[in-house]
């Protein structure tokens, strides 16, 4: 384990994703010292002349594969004993992607990668589990209409809309009203496409574009 003068900044990746009934997290166990052996969060050195976006974006790549990520930052973090190296803060990164997007491959400082569920995440490396936590309350209080058409394919069924809703949001709703509220805000667009629910055609559905900020405050209080 190599000592590190001075200062350096890292940029981690907290990548969330929908698969069967649950909210998952991106996680790789690491290579190399320290915490080796460890599940993290993918992440990396910056490098000097690397923005920090390009930087957690490159990490994602090299160590699990997935690309073509939209991040926003989380945060700083820069506990001076987060890292047995030296004084390293990291800037954590969130995105939010569809399960059919994500195909991993471990590379670089990865020895493995795998989706975990978001409540049921070992001891994770350093001060990860914090971070995640934190990651997952700020979800709580964002966009759920951006999350979702992030976590959505481009073309989906009303049903699976509401599926993700409620994981996100933690609750069941009655699938009538809940249909009703959601077309009444109108940002969905129904389209010509077809999907199937059980065994019968279903309507596929896509999303408007971006509209006034009161319609995104009234879908998250649905």
């Amino acid at each position: 384990m190599k000592r590190i003068k001075g200062f350096a900044v890292t940029a981690d990746n907290i990548v969330f994703t929908i698969d069967g009934n649950s909210l998952k997290v991106l996680l790789i166990k690491r290579k190399n010292e320290p915490f080796k052996n460890m599940w993290a969060f993918p992440g990396g050195f910056v490098e000097v002349n690397e923005d920090l976006e390009d930087a957690a974006i490159r990490e994602l790549y090299e160590e699990t594969g997935v690309k073509n990520v939209q991040v926003k930052q989380l945060g700083a973090f820069g506990d001076p004993k987060r890292d047995p190296r030296g004084r390293i803060v990291t800037v954590a990164y969130i995105s939010f992607l569809n399960k059919e997007k994500i195909n991993l491959k471990a590379g670089s400082d990865a020895k493995d990668a795998k989706l975990f569920s978001a409540d049921k995440i070992p001891k994770l490396a350093t001060d990860h589990n914090k971070i995640l936590n934190q990651a997952i309350q700020k979800i709580k209080h964002e966009n759920l209409f951006l999350i979702i058409s992030e976590l959505l394919p481009k073309y989906f069924k009303l049903t699976e809309f509401q599926e993700y809703y409620e994981i996100l949001k933690g609750k069941k709703f009655d699938k009538r009203n809940f249909r009703k509220k959601i077309l009444r805000l109108k940002i969905l667009q129904k389209t010509k496409n077809k999907g199937y629910e059980k065994y019968r055609p279903a309507s596929l559905y896509c999303f408007k574009k971006l509209r006034q900020k009161s319609t995104f405050i009234l879908f998250n209080k649905l």
